[in-house]
């Protein structure tokens, strides 16, 4: 599986979801956008030598990287919340194909972004708060889809 973090605010946030995909095994994790890259002391904090295993590259463009993964038979996963969500229960996918994207914590994946990807999945939520924190929501996804 690969996993792109787009548009991620806080390093701290970017150092968990590179503790997350290297718990997880995660083949490839993509940096997109304004998200904060390695060395940096706030990441190394958190991803705790993860940064160093995890093998990791930045694109400024998220829309050529999804072209480039798209022409290699990738299967592009947002999630987010949304109508057009389908449940991370229902979903099934094989990981080896599977592309699995991560975006701003105030903001989202922008719609410009969640129109060039195959699925939307949302994660089912039942209490008052409707959205988790996107490292948290990374480790959720990435443990069910590695599971499937």
């Amino acid at each position: 599986m690969i996993m792109i973090a787009h548009n991620i605010r806080s390093l701290h946030n970017v150092g968990s979801i590179f503790r997350s995909a290297d718990a997880f095994g995660i083949e490839k994790l993509y940096l997109t956008g304004f998200t904060g890259t390695p060395p940096r002391k706030e990441i190394a904090k958190v991803a705790l030598g993860s940064e160093q295993r995890v093998p990791w590259e930045f694109f400024s463009d998220i829309h050529s990287l999804l072209s480039l993964l798209k022409s290699e038979g990738k299967q592009i996963v947002a999630i987010e919340t949304g109508e057009q969500a389908v449940s991370l229960h229902s979903f099934s996918t094989e990981p080896h194909k599977l592309v699995l994207i991560v975006g701003n914590e105030v903001e989202g994946i922008e719609k410009e972004v969640l129109e060039n990807c195959d699925v939307i999945v949302e994660i089912p939520m039942t209490g008052r708060k409707r959205s988790l924190n996107v490292s948290v929501a990374a480790g959720i996804a990435l443990f069910s889809l590695g599971q499937k």
